[in-house]
């Protein structure tokens, strides 16, 4: 994009949106962000903050499908299905079935590391300069296991995570487990640990954000929907936001699960699907976990945050559905009492889902849009988007200024098999 053409529209405001927008700015863009509901509200939000290369792999590991569907079966499975006439679900479901092999679960996996990678690497230093205030800590991971047999057939695994992507999981034994972290129950088989992993509080990295956002310029604009493009000779020169009409020079769409519902504005429908999850935020018990726990069997998450306690999980390939169910509360709740002495506090701070933007492949979309000269997407982080973003942000704003990306975005093309 040449001198003179610097004014560019963001739309969405959760932390992919952010991350294009921080990246943006530095390149001395002007920025405004286009938010439907408020800064930082959606998937962002609630989430249990982890930042973890250790979830690398994506969910399509061989035998995905037999287990999605023995679980299925399970009243209080954490996976769930509405089941209903919907074209787009089964196709996304058969691109899912067909991805879930050995080598392309490891193909899909070397796309996702190097933007796990660099964006580690990118908070930290935000950290240490003081440009987020996020409650981090870097205390790495447990992934927690009551079935010695499933312990052990993880090291398989283990392995390839060490082999392929340098990470450095150590198995722990139920004795060594405790040692390491006392407020588990006795009697568990163990553990892995993942020492690279760290921890936030997203809520608190968004707002922190948003302010050194609109320290370097950046216009917000909440409760601001997009609603038309304007296009002339295959380039976009204007968007309609409500009663607004905003001039730019440049289109970035990061709008997560609610990529999909623009198909008429973008010119194209991007087959993510709203995975949604669930989360309690409580204050911490007493005594609290120092480290973030991964129920396996349960697919349930505790992280310990210095202003409180999360119990989060589940997914749900329901559609855009908005209810909070009592019921998948609870399962997190009893998780949670399997494995913890003091699973959880009162008073509930507050009870939250949010919709993940899951592709079929488990790699997202970050690429210029069809059709288009000057517009860019990047959604479809699964729930990665949290770990994923100062490495989107970077690529997204190499990729508007024309320069040479310092990560192949090749893997990330919308028209990828």
């Amino acid at each position: 994009m040449n001198g003179s053409s610097r004014r560019i529209l963001v739309v969405g405001g959760g932390v992919i949106g952010a991350a294009c927008s921080h990246q943006l700015a530095n390149r001395g863009y002007q920025v405004t962000v286009i938010e439907k509901d408020l800064w930082g509200r959606a998937c962002s939000h609630g989430n249990c903050g982890l930042i973890c290369p250790s979830h690398v792999l994506p969910l399509t590991e061989p035998g995905a499908v037999r287990k999605t569907m023995f679980s299925l079966l399970k009243r209080n499975s954490p996976f769930s299905i509405r089941p209903r006439f919907d074209p787009r679900l089964w196709k996304w479901l058969w691109r899912f079935a067909r991805r879930c092999r050995h080598d392309r679960m490891v193909e899909a996996a070397r796309t996702r590391m190097p933007l796990l990678e660099q964006s580690q690497d990118a908070y930290r230093q935000m950290v240490q300069e003081g440009i987020l205030e996020c409650e981090w800590e870097s205390r790495g991971s447990l992934y927690v296991y009551r079935d010695q047999e499933q312990l052990d057939k993880f090291s398989a695994t283990a392995s390839l995570l060490e082999q392929e992507f340098g990470l450095h999981p150590e198995c722990l034994d139920g004795g060594q487990l405790e040692a390491m972290e006392p407020t588990l129950k006795s009697g568990l088989a163990g553990a892995w640990y993942f020492p690279d992993d760290v921890h936030v509080r997203p809520d608190r990295l968004l707002s922190s954000w948003r302010t050194h956002l609109e320290k370097q310029g950046v216009q917000i604009h909440e409760n601001c929907e997009l609603e038309k493009l304007v296009s002339e000779q295959g380039r976009v020169v204007a968007a309609i936001a409500g009663e607004q009409q905003i001039e730019l020079d440049g289109l970035v769409i990061a709008t997560g699960a609610l990529t999909p519902l623009l198909a008429r504005e973008l010119g194209c429908r991007l087959p993510i699907q709203p995975g949604k999850g669930y989360s309690i935020t409580m204050p911490r018990p007493q005594p609290c976990p120092t480290i973030p726990l991964l129920f396996v069997d349960e697919k349930v998450v505790a992280t310990p945050m210095q202003s409180g306690y999360r119990l989060g999980s589940m997914m749900e390939l329901n559609g855009y559905d908005t209810r909070i169910k009592p019921r998948r509360l609870k399962l997190l709740r009893k998780a949670a009492e399997k494995y913890l002495h003091e699973p959880h506090a009162d008073p509930v701070e507050e009870e939250w889902y949010g919709w993940r933007p899951m592709t079929s492949d488990g790699v997202p979309f970050i690429d210029r849009l069809p059709g288009l000269e000057n517009a860019w997407v990047a959604a479809g982080h699964n729930m990665l988007g949290l770990s994923m973003a100062p490495a989107t942000g970077q690529l997204v704003a190499e990729l508007v200024d024309g320069v040479k990306p310092s990560i192949d975005p090749a893997p990330y093309r919308i028209d990828r098999g």
